[in-house]
């Protein structure tokens, strides 16, 4: 099984005071690395922490360590990930959580680990359930 991992728990895992936070460590303690994700998660996740000593660079000491797989390249995907995004404009999507449904469709046993209820809305491969692990 491939995690692939959304803002929300990688901000809750460096943020004490988040709501989610023992839970994404409890997460994160269960997951083995490496967890895949995407730049524009990254980017997400280093503006929401930055208000955080160290948030920003905690995050992209993940990366630097090998614990985020950034191997997925916006560029080489973006045709299917504009179609998600024009599909989803009601939700609306963002480029973050097109990334995601992106993945979950290459990444035949991945599941996405997130806080966003809006993957219970989003499909991969047209009609298919996207596996998540998410708080109860």
């Amino acid at each position: 099984m491939k995690f692939i991992l959304d803002t929300g728990p990688l901000v809750a895992l460096l943020n004490r005071r988040d709501q989610h936070h023992r839970w994404a460590w409890d997460q994160w303690e269960r997951m083995e690395a490496p967890l895949f994700t995407c730049e524009p998660v990254i980017a997400e996740a280093c503006f929401l922490v930055q208000g955080l000593e160290g948030g920003s660079a905690a995050v992209l000491d993940f990366v630097r360590r090998g614990v985020l797989d950034l191997s997925f390249r916006v560029v080489e995907e973006s045709a299917v990930i504009i179609g998600l995004m024009r599909k989803y404009r009601d939700v609306p999507m963002s480029l973050a959580d097109g990334c995601l449904v992106r993945m979950a469709e290459r990444h035949t046993d991945g599941v996405v680990v997130t806080l966003d209820n809006d993957f219970k809305v989003y499909r991969k491969n047209g009609r298919q359930l996207i596996p998540t692990v998410t708080p109860d």
